[in-house]
């Protein structure tokens, strides 16, 4: 049964996964955590985490890590084809009506139309994931203003200011990060 339920949850994140990338995790988010109740919200910011350092994209790595910590690799191999499948199928098709229609204006409007919606689920990805990691909850109330973990503020916060100032690969920053973070959490 978990097979069929892990092929359907992520089918159905596949099938709606319009931009991928970040924009997914709020829907992977309610699939993985709110529904279904497979992983906590800290675990699921872990997944995203794992997701961003190995290849591939988010979706597909998510549905790996969850699937392999619920049923072992079937449940990888599982979750992974329910996520893909639809992808590639929806891919195929789009790619072949937008080289047909893609001059038309309506076409055009469409896609100018999703780019805010796009925009605005990367940020309430994004938020819920700041939220997590500054002040370890994703609801802000004065109580937990109180809670800040000051350390992963300092770490955030010279992350940001290396990538905008030199600008290097970001995999230095996630290793450099990751560094500090077992210096800061388990020697300190």
């Amino acid at each position: 049964m978990i097979y069929l339920k892990l092929f359907w949850s992520f089918l159905q994140i596949g099938l709606f996964s319009f931009g991928g990338g970040y924009s997914i995790l709020p829907l992977i988010q309610q699939q993985v955590v709110t529904l279904n109740g497979w992983v906590t919200l800290k675990e699921f910011t872990d997944v995203v985490t794992i997701s961003q350092m190995t290849p591939g994209p988010i979706a597909l790595n998510a549905a790996t890590f969850i699937g392999t910590k619920l049923a072992g690799p079937l449940g990888a191999i599982v979750a992974t084809l329910g996520c893909s499948l639809p992808t590639a199928i929806l891919a195929l098709i789009v790619g072949l009506l937008y080289y047909k229609y893609r001059s038309l204006t309506m076409v055009q409007g469409v896609l100018e139309g999703i780019r805010p919606a796009v925009v605005s689920l990367i940020a309430t990805a994004g938020l819920s994931i700041l939220l997590l990691a500054l002040f370890n909850t994703d609801i802000i109330t004065i109580r937990t203003l109180c809670t800040v973990d000051l350390k992963a503020i300092v770490i955030f916060i010279a992350g940001i200011a290396a990538l905008r100032i030199w600008k290097p690969n970001p995999i230095y920053i996630m290793l450099g990060s990751g560094i500090i973070g077992v210096i800061v959490y388990y020697f300190m």
